[in-house]
């Protein structure tokens, strides 16, 4: 075994790349020609050789490297590699500065951050600070239990906003997986949370589906008696069953009246922040029906920058609450149909009552597609398609509000010659 002084005054022979003096379980002090002296474990895990680094000499007595020994000797002993380990705990220690939730939380948001859209950041970061951070955030994360979480989530619950307490759980369990992944916790535990909380089914906007009731509507649409500006809008939301916040916020320069089309920027749509930045724009193929009351529309609107602007800001679309206050007045409430519902209208009626092609009519929905080749061909062969059952859609439509429509139509539909 070697001694203290055999450590301080070891030199490397110049014959010699490097000279070893053995202690004792494994334990040596590697000699340099430039005279370094570290540290080595030299050990067997799994059948193999390897060795550890336990520092250098002086910085690391003889008594301090026996002691690391003894330890990394006790992990191998449990079948853990302690090399391994060493590298494990060293990224824990480098992951970041801290390991409260609020710190990991956050450390998790910047990240994500740039993938969202502005306003989804700003709701997420809000309910962190509003229904997590007071309760939670200066905890440790590791330290925190399954009750603490679930307490923290009933508050939420207890004001009636059982959808937030929902969203609440969801960031949580973000939180939780990238502190696993980040070595700040073992495991996570929302999981636990399971059935915990009053169950939130998802929001449904109301739609109707059936001939007769759309018909009644498309006729109250038709006879409404409101401004010209909600008129038009109200025309042209089952017509192009687009989103509310895309069609009010349409704007003239993005419509081409000649060409039936209206382009709409990647940025209106509904996407996450790269989709808006880089993506695509949305087109949406104008029925001869929906040019009409765009071109009736056009001498009233056509000096403002917008197809339909507010009435006392024209620099700003009308609201939501116009269109949804026009179908109140006409007996259509928020459990009959909604503006947005108009959209779930188009989807089943185009496939349960015209046949059409699903893949076509979630193209012109603007629904993601999964499957890479799925969106090429949507940007690409599917225009026509949705092109044609623009029309078709609003010929129906008319024949609807006329009352001339009774049951399925004729099989020979876009969907079955998709051609």
């Amino acid at each position: 075994m070697l001694t203290d002084a055999q450590c301080r005054n070891a030199v490397c022979s110049p014959t010699s790349k490097r000279e070893r003096l053995s202690d004792s379980g494994g334990l040596y002090l590697e000699v340099a020609p430039g005279g370094s002296r570290r540290w080595f474990w030299k050990y067997r895990h799994e059948g193999k050789e390897g060795r550890m680094a336990l520092g250098s000499y002086p910085s690391v007595s003889l008594t301090a490297a026996r002691k690391a020994r003894d330890t990394a000797r006790l992990q191998k002993s449990t079948g853990i590699n302690p090399v391994h380990a060493r590298k494990v705990e060293r990224l824990k220690a480098s992951a970041s500065a801290g390991d409260t939730f609020k710190a990991v939380a956050l450390e998790w948001y910047d990240k994500q951050k740039p993938l969202w859209s502005d306003s989804h950041a700003e709701r997420s970061l809000r309910q962190f600070e509003r229904d997590l951070f007071p309760w939670l955030g200066g905890r440790r994360l590791a330290e925190i239990e399954p009750v603490e979480l679930l307490a923290t989530l009933r508050k939420v619950e207890e004001r009636g906003a059982v959808e937030t307490a929902d969203r609440g759980l969801m960031l949580a369990r973000q939180v939780w997986r990238y502190g696993v992944a980040t070595g700040r916790v073992g495991r996570d535990i929302t999981g636990d949370l399971k059935g915990a909380l009053s169950p939130y089914r998802g929001k449904h906007f109301a739609a109707i589906t059936e001939p007769a009731k759309l018909s009644e509507l498309l006729r109250a649409i038709q006879a409404y008696k409101g401004g010209p500006i909600v008129r038009a809008a109200l025309q042209l939301a089952p017509l192009l069953f687009q989103r509310p916040g895309e069609l009010r916020g349409a704007a003239w320069a993005e419509v081409d009246l000649d060409a039936a089309l209206w382009t709409i920027p990647a940025a209106r749509m509904k996407r996450g922040k790269d989709g808006k930045e880089n993506g695509d724009p949305h087109l949406v193929p104008l029925s001869t029906q929906a040019v009409k009351v765009l071109r009736e529309l056009y001498p009233l609107t056509g000096h403002s920058a917008l197809v339909f602007p507010g009435e006392r800001n024209h620099s700003r679309p009308i609201s939501e609450n116009s269109v949804r206050t026009a179908l109140i007045t006409m007996g259509y409430t928020p459990e009959i149909q909604t503006w947005h519902g108009f959209r779930a209208t188009a989807r089943t009626m185009l496939a349960e009552r015209l046949d059409v092609d699903p893949l076509v009519i979630e193209a012109q929905l603007a629904h993601a597609v999964k499957d890479a080749n799925g969106r090429a061909y949507n940007r690409t062969q599917y225009l026509a398609h949705r092109t044609k059952m623009m029309q078709r859609w609003a010929d129906y439509l008319d024949r609807l509000r006329e009352g001339k429509v009774a049951g399925k139509t004729s099989s020979k539909t876009l969907g079955n010659a998709n051609t």
